[in-house]
């Protein structure tokens, strides 16, 4: 009934359709036709642009390789100005040395011949032979040299007192002006060399700046210049992009347009011919409708078609005196004297009785005190021996007691830390397997629903799909009369192709139909597949489980007997601790009670046996004087 109502209202709907459609063709025509102008236009400036582009890249090409060779050739100007710098360098250097040298030569040579001008022997020239050495001395010199050093006196007396001796002597003279005015030459060529070669390094200073500037111009003007043909290509390069979407976007709207333009003219001439077969259609489809309301299709599609598969799935802080007697008196100041350079209270204490008390009590204190000091002098050093005993022993208990304690403590709290992971991990092991145990016993209802289901939705959809068997012969009886019924579609609402009734494929009744068997047939399929696919799906599911089940029992189970361990071994180590920390609180108890008699407070045993001996030494000289014996 409903589909013979949409026919006739399709039918009635169909030119205010249509009409919306040749609107939909109007405006789109002159949509595109305004497109189509734009994007020309547009093309026609992005192909200016690019040709500008194209043409700056290739001049600032030409320019950068200008700039390329300048930089190259200016650089080898700097390699050759250097390697020729560094030729002249090194002749001078060895001009220089040469001239150094022969200098040197002649100043010592010129000296030799001035200090021997008299009563000299012919072996003393040796400085002056060494001048045929060196490169520097012309040939005619060498000659004259030679020729001085050849001439010997006939014998060595006559050499003193002969004539021949003043003709000799006017002959080194001689020889002292050649030399002198070659040192002279010497020393004037010199200092040319050192300025010629001052000048030489100035202006390869100068070059190599020069150079330098030119080869940094040049290379940043090469940059600049990259730079811009970079972004000339990048810009050439968008446009040309954008000119291939501009052309290919304008092709496709010339091309829709035509194509817009053809299809509209042919929905316009389709619309007649869409309309006569609607009519005689109808009386065919409600005799179909008939058949399709009934329960064996129509229960069965509301039953089913609205879900064709169903999955189900599961998932942790001083003292004064008076005198009596002159000796006592002077006791008594020497006492005071000690005393306080000793800064001994002994001494200060004494003095003062010294000063108050008889002669011969004074004299008899002074012994006694002697005798004191000297005891304790002997109690102090046996009471030494004894602390330093008994502070090493007590400070090697402190020391071993303390690491110890340390390293107990250290394991009381690796063992607590091991212990608490394990109770987590136990705890978390036995949640999974309540979980596994829930997740198990749920997946086994969820099958049992799920298989029933599926058996009663095979059967449903076979007996579907014979009620629609009996449908479809009764409406291709009646589109076997018509002579367009081989097909029928129902067109789209921009009218693709001629209309051929509601028994096309894409939507007509056979077509409905067709689609309403064919759905019934996949669900008997789909149904089918997705029980065997549930049933393998559980299978596997529940066979994992078991194995992940009796793997994290076995994990509890071991994770406990570690975890007994532990507390055992933690009673234990707990105990030693305890025990431990009592003989290190009994060490640090007795150390606090030798610290008062054994250790140092601001002055050391060393210290305080030196100021007892110097005490004692007092008091005895102190007797001295009271005994009338003369101090030293």
């Amino acid at each position: 009934m409903a589909c013979s109502r949409r026919a006739r209202k399709q039918k009635n709907e169909e030119q205010v359709q249509f009409a919306a459609y040749k609107q939909f063709c109007d405006d789109t025509s002159v949509e595109k036709s305004r497109l189509v102008k734009e994007a020309t236009e547009h093309i026609e400036i992005l192909k200016a642009d690019i040709e500008k582009d194209s043409s700056d890249s290739q001049r600032l090409s030409k320019e950068i390789a200008g700039h390329e060779e300048d930089t190259s050739v200016w650089t080898g100007d700097k390699k050759a100005a250097t390697k020729v710098r560094e030729i002249e360098k090194a002749d001078y250097q060895a001009m220089h040395t040469d001239y150094s040298e022969s200098i040197d030569a002649l100043q010592r040579a010129i000296q030799v011949l001035k200090k021997q001008a008299f009563d000299r022997k012919q072996g003393s020239l040796a400085q002056v032979a060494s001048l045929k050495t060196f490169n520097l001395i012309p040939k005619a010199a060498k000659d004259a040299i030679n020729v001085f050093l050849q001439q010997e006196p006939d014998d060595e007396g006559l050499a003193v007192s002969a004539p021949e001796a003043n003709a000799y002597e006017f002959q080194s003279s001689k020889i002292v002006d050649m030399l002198e005015k070659l040192n002279d030459k010497f020393v004037e060529e010199k200092t040319a060399l050192e300025k010629e070669e001052m000048n030489s390094k100035h202006a390869y200073d100068m070059l190599m700046q020069d150079l330098g500037a030119q080869i940094d111009q040049s290379q940043n003007d090469r940059d600049e210049k990259a730079e811009a043909k970079a972004a000339a290509l990048q810009h050439k390069a968008e446009a040309e992009g954008d000119l291939e979407d501009t052309t290919t976007s304008m092709e496709s709207d010339k091309k829709y347009l035509a194509d817009l333009t053809s299809t509209c003219s042919q929905k316009a001439s389709d619309f007649e011919s869409r309309q006569q077969l609607r009519a005689e259609e109808i009386e065919a489809i409600e005799k179909a409708i008939d058949i399709i309301g009934s329960a064996g299709v129509k229960g069965n599609a509301e039953k089913h078609l609205d879900g064709l598969l169903q999955t189900s799935k599961s998932a942790l802080a001083q003292l004064r005196s008076n005198s009596q007697s002159p000796t006592q008196s002077r006791v008594a100041q020497f006492l005071q004297d000690e005393a306080t350079r000793l800064n001994s209270r002994v001494l200060s204490a004494l003095a003062v009785r010294a000063e108050e008390d008889p002669f011969s009590k004074v004299k008899k204190m002074i012994k006694d005190l002697i005798v004191r000091l000297m005891e304790e002098a002997n109690e102090e050093a046996e009471h030494k021996g004894w602390c330093d005993t008994e502070l090493s022993t007590n400070e090697q208990t402190r020391k071993e007691k303390t690491t110890q304690v340390e390293g107990l403590h250290a394991e009381i709290d690796e063992l607590e830390a091991s212990l608490t992971q394990l109770s987590e991990e136990i705890t978390e092991l036995t949640g999974s397997v309540s979980d596994l145990d829930t997740a198990m016993a749920e997946a086994t209802k969820l099958r049992q629903e799920e298989k029933a289901k599926n058996t009663d939705t095979i059967n449903d959809s076979q007996e579907a799909q014979t009620a629609v068997a009996q449908a479809l012969t009764v409406l291709k009886e009646f589109y076997a009369k018509s002579a367009e019924a081989t097909a029928f579609v129902q067109e789209p609402e921009i009218f693709d192709e001629p209309y051929k009734g509601m028994g096309s494929e894409s939507g007509g009744v056979i077509g409905m139909l067709e689609v309403i068997e064919s759905d019934f047939a996949r669900l008997e399929a789909d149904t089918k597949a997705s029980e065997s696919s549930a049933a393998k799906e559980y299978d596997e599911f529940m066979t994992d489980s078991q194995v992940d089940k009796a793997k994290k029992s076995t994990d509890i189970e071991h994770k406990g007997s570690k975890k007994q361990d532990q507390e055992q071994s933690l009673v234990t180590k707990r105990a030693d601790l305890e025990g431990t920390q009592k003989e290190l609180d009994a060490a640090l108890a007795y150390y606090d009670k030798l610290k008062p008699s054994c250790v140092d407070s601001g002055v050391s045993y060393e210290d305080r046996v030196a100021r007892r001996k110097e005490e004692i030494e007092s008091l005895q000289e102190a007797l001295k004087i009271l005994n009338g014996e003369d101090l030293a």
